[in-house]
């Protein structure tokens, strides 16, 4: 069996941590969008932080296994990196922060994308996965295009790409793990 499916199937209740993650924290956005942007951000610094945790242990762990697996660990770096900044950086007004953030997304979105279209002959369903990345783009996107937006705005579009993200990640998880109880019957 490929060594790149077998891993994603393997992980893919990681995919539905952080997808339900992603989805509680937009639902809070949604539900408090009078916080301060400040805390916020450090609400998403730590998602962030933990995001990145969480998959490059996981990266860590099947890098005998994978060939392409840079993608994964440079996306977790770039997480814990930005995840820790935020925290330690409460003097640092929320302009930069959302910079952080934006150029996070941006970036992880880019190496789901190329991720994505490394797979695309291993895995059905990598569009998850494509789509995921595209969101992430965009959502980087608008940050850098609306820096000076309102408080209540840049709630809702933070509320509003963590819960697509978030549904993207539970779509790929159910995909892969179905995936993954197809392979089991048929071995």
């Amino acid at each position: 069996m490929n060594e790149m499916l077998d891993y994603l199937q393997r992980s893919w209740w990681i995919f539905l941590l952080r997808g339900l993650a992603a989805i509680a924290f937009g639902i809070a956005a949604f539900l408090w969008p009078a916080l301060t942007l400040a805390v916020l951000v450090v609400i998403f610094g730590v998602y962030v932080l933990v995001d990145g945790v969480f998959g490059l242990v996981d990266a860590i762990r099947y890098r005998d296994r994978l060939g392409r697996v840079w993608p994964l660990v440079l996306e977790s770096i770039l997480g814990i990196v930005v995840g820790l900044l935020t925290p330690f950086w409460p003097g640092v007004t929320a302009l930069v922060l959302l910079s952080f953030i934006a150029a996070w997304a941006v970036l992880g979105g880019l190496l789901r994308v190329v991720l994505a279209f490394q797979i695309r002959h291993e895995i059905t369903g990598e569009w998850f996965l494509l789509a995921n990345g595209l969101l992430s783009i965009l959502f980087g996107g608008l940050l850098i295009a609306l820096p000076q937006a309102g408080l209540i705005t840049l709630a809702w579009i933070i509320g509003f790409y963590a819960l697509g993200f978030g549904i993207l990640l539970i779509l790929l998880a159910v995909h892969l793990r179905k995936l993954g109880r197809g392979t089991e019957t048929h071995a």
